[in-house]
């Protein structure tokens, strides 16, 4: 028997630069079975186990950030006490002063990490000298973070929330582990009536955890990472190497990629939670069976758009100052939420083209239509879904590719170079690819009702048939995966 390797060993559980902690690691099931063991041992103590799941969420940060866990720290310190100077504070002037640090402390700490070389090459394009790129690491999930305290700045400056007075409160509020490195964006609202009630586990909120981490792994680590590696990826690094069908499935194929990507991630921090006696709102809703692109925004990553709407396009005036100004309010929020994902032009191309959308679907929804029939409405609403699914995947293009010149040749592809011919070869060629990508789109496109049929039946299960769900999920991962884990997509935003 070879002895175990003790360095080895402690060496797992310090921070690897590029190796985040994942909810679908290996690892992190350890950990969190160790931990929900303790956890159910403190549900019912107060400060114990809101001092032991702090503890725990910090750790959990330090594993994917390293020692810039710290920055987490003091977001917490100042947002907590400027928070409670802003209620404290009667005159409207000391208040604004007190948000404006908030929002410079945070936005300041977003803008250096996330966007610090992206002006330092503006500034050295214009001073005329050699950009030099500055060492910067980007903390994993900062931009969630940021987002989710200063929401709760501004909600005690908007008189929408009284600042909490306990430090544990707030400290648990932010860091805790499900939502912080990559969502949902819980407010402050939503999460902190139900810090203090006593934890409990129903036997639905049990059954509807174990469904949605299920789901959420099925997702990400079976679809989403398979037809990364296998197709997606492989398209979008040469375009110009495959014909224009294969690049248009591999635009279907990332459209895909990042939803079970994404809401995979959101799946499994909602089930997580549940676990842990706590509800967060969905993140996403089916986005690809939308009608129109308004209605996209209301069901893709319903955290941030709601957050964007609330604290950014409202703050601008929202539609209350005309209807020109209602469509510059849109792009300039469509515009910064696509900056929100990264500091280069495509991004904010992205979030253009989606501003550019929405506005012209608003002008749109103005105009009265005329009464028709119900089969001439469900006509409509088909090819509604389909002109804004496929607008949502010309989008992707400029948002997936590495640079604008990889986009314009995949869309050239399409265009000029299809070769329908090909069709039953690609199919025989990337088979596992394809039965993957069909699946995903078919229990995407299944009525919401079903699912909730099953999500149901899922509760019902005993026990036993529980474990052996998630025995069974874990299996078929480990079966599909052909290559290291690979971190959430979101995880750079």
């Amino acid at each position: 028997m070879s002895a175990i390797d003790i360095h080895k060993l402690a060496d797992q559980f310090t921070f690897h630069q590029g190796a985040p902690m994942l909810f679908n690691s290996g690892l992190f099931l350890f950990l969190f079975t160790l931990f929900f063991g303790v956890y159910s041992l403190l549900a019912n103590t107060g400060k114990p186990k809101f001092i032991f799941v702090i503890l725990f969420s910090f750790y959990f940060y330090y594993k994917s950030s390293g020692f810039y866990f710290l920055l987490l720290v003091a977001s917490i310190i100042v947002d907590f006490f400027l928070a409670q100077w802003i209620g404290q504070s009667r005159k409207y002037w000391k208040r604004l002063s007190l948000l404006i640090l908030s929002l410079a402390a945070n936005l300041g700490m977003l803008g250096y990490f996330k966007y610090g070389n992206l002006i330092h090459e503006m500034f050295s394009s214009l001073a005329g000298i050699q950009f030099d790129p500055l060492d910067i690491f980007l903390p994993v999930g900062i931009s969630f973070f940021t987002f989710q305290s200063l929401s709760y700045t501004i909600d005690v400056f908007r008189k929408k929330l009284q600042p909490l007075t306990n430090f544990l409160d707030y400290s648990f509020f932010v860091s805790f582990f499900p939502q912080l490195v990559a969502g949902p964006i819980v407010r402050a609202a939503d999460f902190f009536p139900q810090i203090h009630k006593p934890t409990f586990v129903s036997k639905a909120m049990f059954g509807r955890a174990v469904f949605l981490i299920c789901s959420g792994l099925f997702k990400k680590a079976v679809i989403s990472d398979y037809i990364s590696l296998n197709f997606v990826d492989r398209i979008f690094d040469a375009p110009t190497l495959y014909s224009g069908l294969e690049n248009l499935f591999g635009v279907y194929g990332y459209a895909l990629q990042i939803y079970c990507d994404f809401s995979g991630y959101s799946d499994m921090a909602i089930g997580l939670a549940l676990l842990l006696g706590f509800r967060f709102n969905d993140n996403f809703d089916s986005p690809y069976q939308s009608k129109n692109i308004t209605e996209f925004w209301k069901r893709w990553h319903i955290s941030l758009s709601t957050w964007l709407k609330d604290y950014l396009y409202i703050s601008l005036g929202g539609n209350r100052k005309g209807k020109f100004r209602t469509y510059i309010n849109l792009m300039i929020t469509m515009l910064l939420g696509g900056l929100w994902h990264g500091a280069s032009l495509k991004f904010v191309l992205w979030g253009g083209l989606h501003g550019i959308a929405l506005a012209v679907h608003k002008v749109i929804a103005e105009i009265k239509p005329f009464k028709l029939p119900s089969f001439a409405q469900n006509i409509g609403a088909a090819i509604g879904v389909l002109l804004t699914f496929h607008f949502v995947c010309f989008c992707w293009i400029f948002f997936r590719a590495g640079t604008l010149e990889v986009s314009g040749q995949m869309i050239e592809q399409i265009l000029y170079n299809f070769r329908p011919e090909l069709f039953f070869e690609f199919l025989y060629g990337y088979e596992k690819v394809v039965l993957l990508m069909a699946i995903g789109y078919v229990l995407h496109f299944i009525p919401k009702k079903f699912e909730l049929k099953v999500q149901d039946q899922v509760v019902r299960f005993p026990l036993l048939a529980k474990a052996s769900l998630v025995g069974f999920t874990i299996l078929v991962v480990i079966q599909i995966k052909t290559a290291g884990i690979h971190p959430f997509i979101y995880f750079q935003f």
